[in-house]
């Protein structure tokens, strides 16, 4: 059974079209990397995976269910993760906020979710900074905390959304590799513009730009050209590959694509 299958889909906000005819099937230890232009449908997309968007036209199964019986074992890692650097709240409580059973606000937590929420740090590395105040930490290294987070919901499924942004050269390739040893135990889905980055990493990726253009890039030798000493994969070749095209004024930011009909 596919962790995830997307049939049909197509939706719009009122009678604005953001996603058509989208067929989608992603499979058990997948990395799955979604590119596209803004306001291409990414995001959207990711929504109705989360049951967040009502589905109208089509069918989504998540671990063959509908999106919101599926969400306790989806870990989802938003965008965004800047904090009140003045907010007192310490990067262990944020953790424990991940836990999907057991909370109880006006006794706090178990030993077990404690526990939990320490070998969810651990394995993102951050575990000596359990006491530290989230707003004190570097933007990857919230971002690890972020997930952290969301590994405490024991995910079958880990979804994150430009899990890189604003995030240094160094701390992206942190953020990947940790992506990398995570995705041995579960499927990752990433959306992103660092396609250098994500070509290293993913082995299947999506094309988002109201339709869907799919590529499964998981023999790399047969696929792609190598450049240089260190063996490259060339992002040119992968939009190339999908019948995409970026411009010369954004292509130093990869970030603006399109599909051709």
């Amino acid at each position: 059974m596919p962790i995830i299958e997307i049939k049909n889909l197509s939706f719009s906000y009122e009678k604005e079209p953001v996603l058509e005819d989208i067929n989608l099937t992603v499979e058990e230890r997948d990395f799955l990397a979604i590119i596209g232009p803004n306001g291409g449908g990414k995001s959207t997309l990711l929504k109705l995976i989360l049951g967040i968007n009502t589905l109208k036209q089509g069918t989504i199964r998540v671990l063959g269910t509908k999106p919101k019986e599926s969400l306790r074992n989806i870990g989802y890692v938003p965008q965004n993760t800047n904090v009140n650097t003045d907010f007192p709240i310490k990067v262990i409580e944020v953790v424990m906020m991940g836990h999907v059973d057991g909370k109880r606000p006006l006794f706090g937590y178990g030993k077990d979710e404690i526990a939990c929420a320490m070998g969810a740090l651990a394995q993102v590395g951050m575990a000596d900074f359990a006491q530290t105040k989230i707003g004190s930490l570097s933007g990857g290294q919230r971002q690890r905390v972020m997930i952290a987070r969301a590994l405490c919901a024991h995910p079958q499924i880990l979804i994150l959304d430009e899990p890189t942004s604003s995030i240094d050269i160094t701390g992206q390739r942190e953020i990947y590799e940790l992506l990398k040893v995570l995705n041995a135990d579960m499927t990752i889905i990433v959306v992103s513009h660092d396609i250098s980055v994500i070509l290293e990493y993913a082995n299947k990726v999506a094309h988002i730009n109201k339709t869907l253009s799919y590529h499964d890039i998981s023999d790399r030798q047969s696929t792609f050209h190598t450049h240089g000493s260190d063996g490259h994969f060339c992002e040119i070749e992968l939009l190339e590959m999908l019948g995409a095209e970026h411009c010369d004024t954004c292509a130093k930011e990869n970030q603006h694509w399109r599909v051709e009909p």
